[in-house]
């Protein structure tokens, strides 16, 4: 079975003060790996909501997520809390990376709740994501000595600790400078053409020639770039 996220009919809606609003307005989109997509919006367009609905981390108000074949919709939270492990990988606008922990403990984080990574594979897995990010000789520095740069790319390795099908970054170089904007760009289109499906929700025009399909929301609703 080809992987895939597909939003059927999406609908989210939310009180705010006293007002009913409508963040997705029947939205349907499907994620296939290999591709990048990038979905760009004006602030409060539901760009943000829609990755949060496509990593499981909110609820629809009505429709359909369909994961790998399988209707997600109704899971429990617990049930979720499964498939993100299994299948998801996010990346955020601030890295979220412990301050208490050096760049090999962050990535490795993420396996310690994974019972199919051996404890003895743990380290050996993260030294190799480093290492795959050029990060090979800050192993053992912590976030407060490492550059805006190097943290979103420790931040990226630890969102591929678990090997998952689907990458979703939200804002990933919004605290960046535009040569490690370019970096972690590249770093992206390169886990895409490795087989990753990866999604990232931006309102940066450069992230556009990276991009295998580009779509924008307005107002709730979802249309590709023509």
């Amino acid at each position: 079975m080809e992987k895939s996220i597909v939003l059927k009919d999406g609908v989210k809606e939310f009180s705010l003060k006293n007002e009913n609003v409508v963040a997705l307005d029947n939205v349907n989109i499907e994620i296939k790996p290999g591709k990048l997509y990038v979905i760009m919006g004006h602030s409060g367009s539901g760009k943000s909501t829609l990755i949060q609905i496509l990593g499981l981390l909110d609820n629809l108000t009505s429709g359909n997520i369909i994961i790998n074949g399988r209707d997600v919709s109704m899971l429990s939270e617990n049930e979720k809390a499964d498939v993100r492990k299994e299948e998801i990988g996010f990346v955020f606008q601030s890295f979220y990376l412990n301050p208490k922990l050096n760049a090999l403990e962050n990535v490795m984080l993420p396996m310690y709740i994974n019972k199919d990574i051996p404890p003895k594979a743990r380290k050996e897995k993260a030294l190799k994501l480093l290492e795959n990010f050029g990060l090979a000789n800050r192993v053992k520095h912590y976030p407060k000595e490492l550059s805006g740069g190097e943290q979103q790319r420790i931040a990226i390795a630890r969102a591929l600790a678990n090997d998952p099908n689907f990458i979703l970054a939200d804002e990933p170089t919004g605290n960046l400078d535009s040569k490690n904007e370019e970096i972690v760009y590249n770093t992206l289109k390169e886990l895409s053409q490795q087989g990753k499906a990866v999604v990232v929700v931006s309102h940066n025009e450069n992230i556009k020639q990276y991009a295998d399909e580009i779509l924008y929301m307005e107002a709730g609703k979802l249309r590709k770039e023509i």
